[in-house]
Formats: structure tokens, sequence, C-alpha cells
């Protein structure tokens, strides 16, 4: 007897979230299918006629629709092709109750019908969809189940300080075992570089270009799969991201959260902290529509004299909307004017002076010769304070060494645990442990500042051209080069003076960047 049934045509979806076992001749895909085309074959008195192609995701989530076994479904929907799509779950073609929607208005405009073949429902009837949406949205249900106890057992983790995963940063190299990271000491030494060129030269772009020249590159790492991943170029972003880390601090965040991690940290709290100030600083200045929009060149480097506090950037508007801006005793804004003899300063007329100061060293060889050993002697003394610091934290370490030493030897066979003896040992080994981090530290400054040689023909390069060259820069350009070449101007309002302390080591960074250029 003739079948006067309309054919329809079905295509069967399969779809599996990991890639874990499809090598097999027969995996989960294979079986999906299986069990569909069979409930097509018992539908083929009612027209149903399976598809060969294959529409197969497998390795893919069904979280979202970027699957491309899905992408040639709809395809073929769009040119007509098929009439009903047959999955052996709802939750095979989709796990996301938005994007199940848009895909049933798909198959409403194309008129497709829908079949879960375990779950004994298509869409062609209303209890149909009412079942489906039921079923879908316990699947969402269950899927950020699973991710948001995913996320609650990292951040469990992550409070006790451990490592959980993601790409390896440079610095540090993943134990084998996993879940803890070991500072990798060549990788290292270049973070270190890293932060020492910002604090030298203050630009991101600057220390990027450094890093570039001398052929150092971002980490380089392999997969668990074994691919490789070859380190890049340093750009402005890269250095951003390795100096904001905490991680080289030896912490991890969690969210909003920062916690003490099980990994030793790279970078000492106090490099750590000035690089995050100057980072600040130069954002503000970067904002020229924002808080210094008014040019104030020396906001956060001058300091009354007479009251030995900073002054303030301020303006006032005065009659036809003209503006005044001024720089304030921070003493005398909270006290009253009459605590202070400087009070304040025209911020144009100040600004200009000390930017002709500058001027005047490019053209007065007198000057520069002055500026030369000033700028040398000053990290002498810089140098021999240093020292001399590094030598009292020595002094400290041998008589906490002594101290233990002494109680270690007088110690009784079998002392009580909650003895003084027991509790000196205690704190001293942790005074200890200060003392030698501190030690370090201190090294490294001293070994930094040895570094610093400014070298007079560049020198005199650099500002020899910083004259023709700064009314060409914008804002943002001049206030950065003021706070590479400026550490602090003190202005004694009462005397009618005024003195610049210059940054070796920024004149240094200058003079190259100028002589690059």
């Amino acid at each position: 007897m003739k079948n006067d049934k309309p054919r329809i045509n079905c295509a069967i979806y399969t779809r599996k979230s990991t890639s874990e076992g499809l090598e097999q001749e027969f995996n989960s895909l294979d079986a999906q299918r299986e069990a569909a085309e069979a409930y097509i074959t018992s539908q083929k008195g009612n027209g149903w006629v399976c598809l060969p192609d294959q529409y197969n995701d497998g390795g893919f989530t069904g979280g979202n629709m970027e699957r491309p076994g899905l992408k040639r479904l709809l395809d073929d929907i769009e040119t007509g092709k098929i009439n009903c799509v047959v999955v052996y779950k709802v939750d095979r073609i989709s796990r996301s109750l938005l994007d199940f929607s848009q895909l049933i208005q798909v198959f409403d405009r194309k008129n497709v019908s829908f079949v879960s073949i375990t779950q004994h429902f298509d869409t062609n009837s209303s209890m149909g969809r009412l079942t489906l949406n039921i079923l879908l949205s316990f699947s969402q249900f269950e899927r950020e189940l699973i991710s948001e106890r995913t996320r609650d057992k990292m951040s469990a983790a992550r409070r006790k300080g451990k490592w959980t995963g993601g790409v390896p940063v440079l610095g540090y190299d993943v134990a084998e075992e996993g879940g803890r990271l070991l500072v990798n000491p060549d990788e290292a030494l270049v973070v270190q570089k890293i932060y020492d060129l910002y604090l030298t030269h203050q630009s991101l772009i600057v220390t990027a270009r450094e890093l570039n020249d001398i052929g150092l590159a971002t980490k380089s790492w392999t997969t668990k799969k074994g691919k490789a991943r070859e380190g890049k170029r340093f750009d402005k972003g890269k250095v951003h991201k390795i100096l904001t880390n905490p991680i080289y601090l030896g912490k991890l965040t969690n969210g909003d959260e920062l916690h003490e991690g099980e990994h030793e940290a790279i970078i000492d709290r106090k490099k750590w902290t000035d690089v995050q100030k100057i980072l600040r600083r130069n954002s503000r200045i970067g904002q020229d529509n924002g808080v210094n929009k008014y040019r104030a060149l020396l906001r956060g480097l001058i300091r009354c004299v007479s009251c030995q506090t900073a002054m303030l950037h301020n303006y006032t508007k005065k009659s036809g909307n003209k503006m005044y801006r001024y720089y304030v005793c921070s003493r005398a804004q909270k006290e009253g004017w009459n605590v202070c003899p400087t009070k304040s300063i025209s911020a144009q007329t100040i600004e200009q002076f000390v930017v002709e100061q500058i001027r005047r060293i490019g053209r007065d060889s007198e000057l520069m010769d002055q500026t030369y050993l000033e700028a040398n002697s000053q990290i002498e003394t810089q140098l021999e304070a240093l020292i001399k610091e590094r030598n009292i934290i020595r002094n400290q370490l041998k008589k906490y060494n002594e101290e233990m030493k002494q109680l270690v030897t007088n110690l009784p066979s079998d002392p009580d645990i909650n003895s003084p003896v027991k509790s000196r040992m205690a704190d001293l080994q942790e005074l200890i442990i200060s003392a030698e981090n501190r030690l370090e530290a201190k090294t490294r400054e001293i070994l930094h500042l040895k570094n610093i040689r400014i070298d007079k023909t560049e020198l005199e390069n650099a500002f020899s051209v910083f004259d023709p060259l700064w009314n060409s820069l914008t804002i943002k350009e001049q206030a950065r080069i003021i706070r590479l070449l400026i550490e602090q101007v003190g202005y004694d309002g009462e005397r009618g003076t005024m003195a610049i302390t210059f940054r070796p080591a920024g004149i240094q960074s200058l003079a190259r960047e100028f002589s690059e250029n």
C-alpha cells in the first residue's frame, strides 16, 4: 500500500563536551546517532527519513553556540533541507535556556520540529514545548551549579595561597605535580630588571623598548598537550601587566581579595610600592581632561621649606571666567594662613622658573659642569647612606645569630615546649629572616646605584635639545620629563628662594632617551 504521508527529512545532531574517548572505534557520538537512527526508523510510517549528513560536535561545550556541527545544521535548516532535528537528549543541542530559545525561533520560522528520543516529546505539541522548557531549565541549573561549585573550590584554594592554574607567568614555573609555583631563577632576574628599568625611566614605552633592545621576551612555556608557546616582544601593555601583578609580591588574587601565596616573592615590598606610586601618578598625569588638565607640572614635587610639608595645586576663577592657578602650603590650608610664612605661590610663575632653570643647564657650560658634579655627588651620598644602612643590618644579623648559637648550645636535652628559651628562639628566628630579607634588598639597591653613572657627553647632548623640544611636547610628556628629572622642588616664601633636587637616575635615563631620538 502506498504511503501518502509527506516526507520528513530528519537530521541527527550529536555532541560530547570532551574529546576524551572520541578516538575509539565506537564512541559516545556513534551511540547517540545509532539510537536516533533507530527512532527515525520506527517513525518510517509517518514519512520520516534519516538524512546521511552528520552533524557532530566532539569536544564542544553546550554552554554556547560556537560549534561547527551546529552551524552546519543551522545553515541546512535555512536552505530548507531539514524538516526535523533529532537528538538523544535535549542538553546535547544546548545547555543554555537563552541559546535554546533562539534555536526554537529558527526552527519555528522554518517549520522545523525538534525531537528528543529519550525524553519522549517533540515541539509539534504544546505539551512537548512545556516539557522541553522544564527539562532545559534543569539542564542549565545543573551546569550553573557545577560551575559555582568549581569556582568555590578554586576560591578556597586561592585563599590558602595555592596556585589554581592558568597561563604561567614570567618568573615562575608550575611544579610537575601542579598546585604550586616555583621560582625560575633566570626569569626572576628578567622580572627584577623590568621593575628596575621602570623605576629608572618611569615610562612603560621606554621600558618595553629597552627590554626589546637587549633581546628579552615574555614567558615561553609548553601546554599540557605539548604545544610550545614562544615568548613575544614586550609592549606597553605587557610591561604594565607584570608591574601590577601581585604574584611577584608573593601574593595571589581572588576577585578583589589579596591573599598570601605559598610561592616565593620575586620583588620586595618597597620596590613594589615605589612602582605602584609611579604608575598611579603617571596614570593621573595621562588624564589631560581630568585632574591634571591645568598643567600642574610640579604636582607632587613641590614642598614648603618653612613648614617641611607638601604644597598642593589649586585654582580659582576670577572675573571674566579667568583662571588663577597656584600652589598652596598644605599646613597653611589646614591650619590657617598665619602659621606659614610661605603660604602660596603662583603656579605659572614657579613652573616657568623651574623649566627655565633646566633650559639654562643646556645654555651655560659652567652650570652644566655644576649639574654633572652635583648629580654624581648625589649618587655617592646616596650610596654611602645605603652602605651604612647595610652595615647596621649586618651587625644586627650577627648579634641575632650569636644569641641564637648561645641559646642552642645551652638548650636542655628535653626542654619544655613553653619555656622562655624556646619562645626567644622562635622570636630570634623571625628577626633573622627579616634582617636577611632587608640585607638582600639593601644589597640590590646598592648594586643598582653603582650601575648609575652619568656620562657628561650624553648629559650635554640631552640638555642641548631640551630647549627647542620642550614647547612641542604634550602636557603628559612635559609632566613625565619633569618628574623624571626632578626629585623635589623646595620653595621658601619667607626668603624668596627655591632649591631643585635632581634625580641622577632620571638624568641618565633622559640623557640616553634624548640621545637615541
